[in-house]
């Protein structure tokens, strides 16, 4: 059975990003997929990086995420764009998580990423129109960095990702219609696993 790591990242259970995430685990149950969704605001899952943790005393909860992604076939990132980052529970997540030993090692040539058989996809909803975005440069700022710099640091290369905007000026048919596309997507993605 495949393994799909959902990593959910907004406050409100009753916002589209919560939708999409709903819509997501169906589609991956309709694979016959394994679905683990690890929404961190439920958790109160702690960002704040630790001195200790920077030593490599890693506590047993990051472990265990740790362990979650060797696990998985795919790993699926939903969240709101927020001043164009990551949600900062997302962030501390992030920077917990990807510990050096677990998602790169540094040699006498640098950095190596250390999870180039992951594949990730990202679903990342925000306000205001993607065609802004791209026409004015900050979709490829934030391909650059939160989509495939972070990733390809850690060794990976297959990731997709997909901006879902002007959230709040469309149809409940248009929303549907996003929906729809992360469920596609999904289903592909993990039929090709």
């Amino acid at each position: 059975m495949k393994n799909h790591l959902i990593i959910f990242a907004h406050p409100n259970q009753n916002s589209f990003t919560r939708a999409m995430v709903d819509r997501v685990i169906a589609a991956s149950e309709q694979a016959g997929a394994n679905v683990i969704l690890r929404d961190l605001y439920e958790m109160n899952f702690n960002p704040v990086l630790s001195a200790v943790e920077m030593k490599g005393e890693l506590p047993s909860d990051i472990l265990q995420e740790q362990q979650y992604i060797r696990d998985a076939d795919l790993i699926t990132l939903i969240y709101p764009l927020w001043w164009m980052g990551f949600p900062a529970i997302l962030k501390g997540y992030l920077d917990r998580v990807l510990s050096h030993g677990f998602a790169y090692k540094t040699d006498v040539n640098g950095s190596v990423g250390l999870l180039s058989d992951k594949k990730i996809q990202q679903f990342i909803n925000m306000g205001s129109d993607q065609a802004e975005y791209q026409a004015n440069g900050y979709a490829q700022g934030l391909d650059i960095c939160l989509v495939n710099g972070l990733f390809n640091f850690c060794g990976i290369t297959n990731i997709d990702h997909r901006l879902f905007g002007r959230l709040y000026g469309i149809t409940d048919a248009e929303r549907q219609a996003m929906l729809e596309e992360a469920a596609d997507k999904t289903l592909k993605k993990l039929t090709a696993v």
